[in-house]
């Protein structure tokens, strides 16, 4: 007999990599009755579901028509209170641009049994597989993390100042097609033109790719190299350490005058 009311975990499913799901990440998918998720979550990860579990694919992917965040709540309601156990799959780590408390807030309000399950997110993961640090003694004291899309989640004209920083490394999410307009504004409060910039598409996944710039130079260079998956813009001192960077004359030119 199924339970009157079901529960629903927020599960990070990390930047792409199956292998960087937790164990706690793992244990839940393949635990779930109903399985929510993410345009972006790869499909060895959804693979990790039961076969009987009910998958419904939300959207969630920039520049992309998605399911609306209102109705997604209803979902998750609707299956919970069937007495489902719903896995809510969001890429990334669900706290961090994730509408975790939206979703928390909504099912609380509804008496619905909600947890979060935390997943790595794209910074870490590029830092990772790229070999930079996001701080560094003497170079990065401060990390901050910001969303390069207009409108909800970007940063203010507060904001702007302490990313400005030159001791701040700055990552930016969906920044593939924001970069000029991200470099053009931390120029203007501020952070010196030479400052190094890298963007990363797909990170942590097989296929990623890392390109570095000056700040000033980061819109061109995006737009040249065609991305087309999730990117993750990093900004600052420490990005002139990425393994795949540091042959480059355009890393060794950024290096000597950021210094």
């Amino acid at each position: 007999m199924p339970r009157e009311t079901g529960k629903v975990l927020l599960v990070g499913a990390g930047p792409g990599a199956a292998d960087l799901l937790t164990v706690r990440a793992l244990r839940a998918i393949e635990g779930a009755q109903a399985l929510l998720y993410d345009a972006l979550v790869a499909e060895e990860i959804i693979a990790l579901a039961p076969s009987a579990c009910v998958r419904v694919q939300v959207g969630k992917r920039a520049g992309r028509a998605s399911m609306s965040q209102e109705t997604i709540n209803r979902l998750m309601l609707r299956l919970a209170k069937r007495g489902l156990d719903v896995v809510r799959l969001k890429g990334g780590d669900p706290s961090i641009f994730g509408r975790s408390g939206e979703e928390v807030e909504f099912l609380r309000a509804h008496g619905i049994e909600v947890e979060i399950v935390p997943g790595v997110t794209a910074a870490s993961a590029a830092a990772a597989q790229f070999g930079f640090p996001l701080t560094h003694r003497g170079e990065a004291r401060r990390l901050v993390m910001a969303t390069a899309r207009a409108g909800e989640n970007q940063a203010d004209d507060g904001d702007w100042a302490c990313l400005a920083d030159p001791q701040t490394t700055a990552a930016f999410y969906m920044g593939r097609d924001t970069a000029g307009e991200v470099a053009a504004r931390l120029i203007a409060r501020g952070r010196k033109p030479s400052t190094p910039a890298i963007a990363v598409e797909n990170a942590s996944r097989a296929d990623a790719r890392l390109i570095g710039a000056r700040l000033d130079q980061l819109g061109q260079a995006v737009e040249a190299a065609g991305f087309s998956g999730p990117v993750l813009l990093v900004v600052g001192e420490a990005t002139a350490r990425a393994r795949a960077w540091t042959q480059e004359a355009s890393y060794r030119e950024a290096l000597r005058t950021a210094r």
